[in-house]
C-alpha cells in the first residue's frame, strides 16, 4: 500500500510539472527570426564568399563561350560577303572579256573592208577618151627649152617690184634725232635786267631750234642767272652755235653754260 502512494504522487507531480517539449523548434524559429534581422550568420557569409569565385569564373567561361561565338558568326559573314564579291568581279571580268572579244572582231572587220572597197572605186574610175588632134595642139603649145619672152616678162616684173618698194620706202618719215638742252645764262651783276635779257636769247630763232621754259635762279650776292630750256634736231643745230650766237648779246649776257643734256 505505501509503494502504491508514492508511485501516484509522483505521477500526480509529473502530471502537475509543465514541461516544454517543443523547445527546440522555438529556438531555431527564434534563431531564423534575428537572423532574418540582423543578417546572415558569418558561417553563411563564408559559404557564399567561397561560392562567389567559382560564380565569377562560370561567368567568365561563358562570357568567353558567347564572345567566340560571335567572332565565329562575324567571321562567317566576311566570307559570305567576300564570296559575294568574288561572283561580282568574275562576272564583271566576263562582260569585259565578251566586249573586248567584240572589238577585236569588229577591227578585224573594218581592216578587211577599205582593201575590198578599193577595188570597185578603181573599176569605176572613168576613162577619159582624149583625142589625137587635142594632143598634137598641146606639143605645139609646149615649150621645153622656153623662150627670151618670158625671161623679160620675169625681169619686168622685178623690177617693178623693186620699185614699188622703193617708193614706198621713200614715203616712210624718216626718224629725227632730237635733244632736250638745259642752259645756264650768267648776267654780269645783280643789276641786269633779266627779262630783257630773256628776251634777247629768245630772239635767236634757226631752223631746228625751239625754245621752251625758263626760270630764274639765284646765284649769290642777289645775282639770279636764266636756266632756260631747248629741244634741237642733232643735224642742224648744236651747243657751240647756241653759245655763239647768245654770247653776242655781251651787254646783258657773261657767260653761257650747258646745265643739261638729254636724248629724246
Amino acid at each position: 500500500m505505501p509503494k502504491q502512494s508514492t508511485k501516484m504522487s509522483g505521477l500526480q507531480c509529473l502530471a502537475a510539472e509543465n514541461i516544454w517539449f517543443d523547445k527546440h523548434r522555438y529556438d531555431e524559429a527564434e534563431k531564423c527570426f534575428y537572423e532574418g534581422a540582423n543578417g546572415p550568420s558569418t558561417q553563411q557569409q563564408q559559404v557564399k564568399t567561397a561560392l562567389q569565385p567559382a560564380k565569377g569564373r562560370q561567368q567568365k567561361r561563358q562570357h568567353r563561350n558567347s564572345s567566340s561565338h560571335g567572332g565565329d558568326q562575324e567571321l562567317v559573314t566576311r566570307m559570305k560577303s567576300m564570296e559575294l564579291e568574288n561572283q561580282a568581279l568574275h562576272k564583271v571580268v566576263e562582260s569585259m572579256r565578251a566586249a573586248l572579244q567584240k572589238l577585236e572582231s569588229r577591227v578585224a572587220v573594218l581592216e578587211k573592208t577599205p582593201a575590198a572597197a578599193a577595188v570597185p572605186s578603181a573599176k569605176a574610175a572613168p576613162v577619159k577618151q582624149v583625142n589625137g588632134d587635142d594632143d598634137a595642139d598641146d606639143d605645139d603649145d609646149m615649150d621645153l627649152f622656153g623662150s627670151d619672152d618670158d625671161d623679160d616678162e620675169a625681169e619686168r616684173l622685178k623690177q617693178e617690184r623693186i620699185d614699188a618698194y622703193a617708193a614706198k620706202k621713200a614715203k616712210k618719215p624718216t626718224l629725227i634725232a632730237k635733244s632736250s638742252i638745259l642752259l645756264d645764262v650768267k648776267p654780269w651783276d645783280d643789276e641786269t635786267d633779266m627779262a630783257k635779257l630773256e628776251e634777247c636769247v629768245r630772239t635767236v630763232q634757226m631752223d631746228g631750234l625751239l625754245w621752251g621754259a625758263s626760270k630764274l635762279v639765284p646765284v649769290g650776292y642777289g645775282i639770279k642767272k636764266l636756266q632756260i630750256n631747248c629741244v634741237v634736231e642733232d643735224d642742224k643745230v648744236g651747243t657751240d652755235i647756241l653759245e655763239e650766237e647768245i654770247t653776242k648779246f655781251e651787254d646783258f649776257v657773261q657767260s653761257v653754260d650747258v646745265a643739261a643734256f638729254n636724248k629724246i
